[in-house]
């Protein structure tokens, strides 16, 4: 936990200066009132006013929105002071589960309703809850800790939304609203400052509207110094951050019933992970083995005896004669550290997200509005990894230790949507189609980057990038080594100047197309019933290889295709002006892929879930109390299942090391209540 001090600046409006001064600017920076405008204002007699979602791909109020959803405003964001997603890891939301990968910043982990993926920091591989801004799905969760701009609202979407929103939200989607320019000359910047350095700044500024165009600038800064220092010379320390992006917006409204919106940003994210503390060693109270003498860590003995010990754990033993000793070097300590006992090489990881969107809307008819989402966007991740130190693993003497976890993924991608969204009678309708392309590239190396001297008391820092290479102790180390031999230079061209001993490399193509439609029917002289069919047909293309193994080329490679239809049915009647319930039935599903970490790039199918859901919304004393309630019963089928294992099969090109293997492991069931 860190305190922290804020300040806020803001810059007041100035139409009224501008609307003498200029009287053009304020004649063309007056919008006239959205549909959010008018639900926002309807309760003014100091009750909770009504909130604006777009769930339904439509501005709704959330009371009558028949599905479980939870929505952080622009006042709650500045409120709780969220600057980026990671700030959502307090649980605060119900069924909403937000955590860093291992001990990483950089690559956010997102589930809902019990759906989490474990391990989706590859390149063929999603997750089962999908992130949206300004309606564009991210394909990847990499750079998604990076400094939020101008939020108008979070919407957490709970249960399958695979009718309006598609594949990969099986168990929600995360929907985040940006603010629109405004058109009229205003703004604001807020700044902190706190401990361990910390330090942040965000500004915010809209022009004034001109030949019907309206402008929004922003920038964001946030930095935090180390909160466990590292002992290495030249080595950042951990939990560091320094942040920093923009972003531009532009709305045009050429003519009446036309809004076209266009953004570009960029952020950056450089950051260390959150440092692996050893709070407690042997706590069951387990005989510690000694190793007399032994220049390696492979014969343990019963302590002052020529005993061997019956080794660590393993499979059928309950408790094991003795567990290998502590290093000296390395003490438990049970508050929080302020400094590592042990010196590692760590650098600031780097993640690069940036993007441009257009969506515009046109109003056809008063039954009809016309929509186009187009979108590029790109990640670029650099990671670098040693959380573990020696805190990890045991004391082996003269072995090496401390992995250092490095990947290198390139990610882009290019989606186009269109819908038409309209009201006819009483039906209210939302159709349209959708196409995904994704281009994804990574590679891997696991380094150790120290070795234990042969008594435990000391170490030596090691290059991070090649084995062999050894400094002297404690006086950094060497990125590169001059004399390595590169066995990969002459058939793998991109690795021709690189002396890592490549762990892993893969890349992976991805094509998806869908059509889908949502139709709502409430009945002439029964406007309390609202019955919702809808659905989506998809079409999934998946291809990729996995070219390098353990330092070696590999000629594996995969194809995974489906064609499925997700179906949805939701029932909800209006009990009263402040007691909305329903009942839904839907399904979706997570697309199949294949794992860069396990032998062979085996191919895996997708998995899919059921719902069930009932649900009331209800407001008491003139809206001054509200009360919403979910209960849910999810069936998936075909789970996407990893597993671990040491690789001891003659000939693996994975032989001696531990790998991940993923494969659709029959059925779970998940059952929960949200209140």
């Amino acid at each position: 936990m860190r305190s922290r001090t804020r300040f806020h600046l803001r810059l007041l409006s100035a139409s009224a200066a501008l609307a003498i001064a200029a009287p053009v600017f304020a004649q063309a920076a007056a919008p006239a009132a959205s549909a959010a405008e008018d639900l926002a204002a309807d309760d003014a007699d100091g009750g909770l006013g009504a909130i604006v979602v777009t769930a339904t791909r439509r501005e709704t109020d959330l009371q009558k929105t028949p599905i479980s959803i939870s929505v952080i405003g622009a006042q709650g964001i500045q409120d709780r002071h969220i600057q980026s997603l990671y700030n959502l890891t307090d649980g605060s939301i119900p069924s909403l589960r937000v955590t860093t990968f291992e001990a990483r910043q950089s690559a956010l982990t997102i589930g809902i309703r019990g759906i989490v993926p474990y391990d989706q920091n590859q390149t063929a591989r999603d997750g089962g809850v999908s992130v949206y801004i300004d309606g564009v799905a991210l394909g990847k969760t990499q750079g998604l800790n990076a400094a939020l701009f101008d939020i108008e609202r979070m919407e957490v979407l709970k249960g399958p939304q695979g009718t309006l929103f598609g594949r990969n939200t099986e168990g929600g989607a995360l929907s985040i609203v940006t603010k629109a320019p405004t058109g009229q000359f205003g703004g604001h910047m807020d700044a902190g400052i706190g401990n361990y350095g910390s330090r942040s700044a965000d500004a915010h500024v809209d022009l004034p509207a001109f030949a019907n165009l309206a402008l929004k600038f922003e920038g964001v800064y946030q930095h935090q110094d180390p909160t466990v220092k590292n002992p290495l010379a030249g080595s950042t320390g951990w939990n560091y951050y320094d942040r920093k992006g923009g972003r531009v917006a532009a709305r045009w409204t050429p003519v009446s019933g036309l809004t076209a919106d266009f953004a570009y940003d960029y952020a950056k994210d450089e950051n260390t992970p959150n440092f692996s503390q050893l709070i407690n060693y042997n706590p069951n109270g387990y005989t510690v083995g000694s190793y007399n003498g032994a220049t390696t860590g492979t014969a343990l003995f019963l302590p002052g005896t020529t005993t061997p010990c019956g080794g660590t754990i393993a499979a059928g033993t309950s408790r094991p004669a003795c567990i290998a000793p502590l290093a000296p070097a390395v003490v438990p300590h049970a508050g929080r550290q302020s400094s590592s006992d042990i010196g590692v090489p760590q650098q600031p990881s780097v993640d690069i997200t940036h993007g441009f969107s257009a969506n515009v809307k046109y109003d056809v008819a008063p039954w009809l509005q016309l929509r186009s989402i187009t979108a590029w966007r790109g990640v670029s991740t650099d990671q670098w990894d040693n959380s573990g130190g020696a805190a990890r693993q045991t004391f082996s003497p003269s072995a090496n230790f401390s992995r250092y976890s490095l990947s290198f993924l390139r990610q882009n991608q290019f989606s186009q949507e269109f819908q038409a969204v309209g009201s006819v009678d009483q039906f209210d309708y939302v159709v349209g189609a959708y196409y995904y392309t994704e281009h994804a590239t990574e590679h891997a190396a696991t380094p150790l980057s120290n070795l234990w001297n042969a008594d435990g008391t000391g170490y030596t820092v090691r290059s991070p990038i090649v084995s062999g290479t050894v400094t002297s102790a404690n006086s950094g180390y060497q990125p590169f080594d001059p004399s390595c031999i590169n066995t990969l230079a002459a058939t793998v061209p991109e690795f021709a100047n690189s002396c890592q001993f490549i762990a892993r490399a893969s890349e992976a193509h991805d094509h998806s197309t869908s059509l889908f439609g949502n139709v709502t029917y409430t009945p002439a002289g029964l406007d309390m019933v609202h019955l919702t069919a809808g659905g989506r047909w998809t079409k999934d293309r998946r291809r990729g290889r996995l070219y390098v193994v353990n330092n070696t080329v590999q000629p594996f490679t995969f194809k995974n295709r489906i064609s499925r239809f997700d179906p949805m049915l939701n029932l909800a009647v209006d009990v009263s002006n402040d007691v909305h319930a329903y009942a839904k039935y839907a399904t979706g599903f997570r697309a199949g892929g294949a794992n860069d970490r396990s032998q062979q790039f085996n191919a895996f199918g997708p998995e899919t879930v059921k719902s069930y859901e009932v649900g009331a919304k209800m407001d008491f004393w003139q809206h001054r109390a509200r009360l919403n309630v979910a209960g849910y019963i999810m069936d998936r089928s075909n789970t996407q299942f990893d597993f671990d294992l040491y690789d001891t099969a003659s000939g693996s090109p994975t032989l001696g090391s531990h790998i991940e293997q993923t494969q659709n492991a029959g059925k779970t069931k998940i059952r929960g209540v949200e209140v």
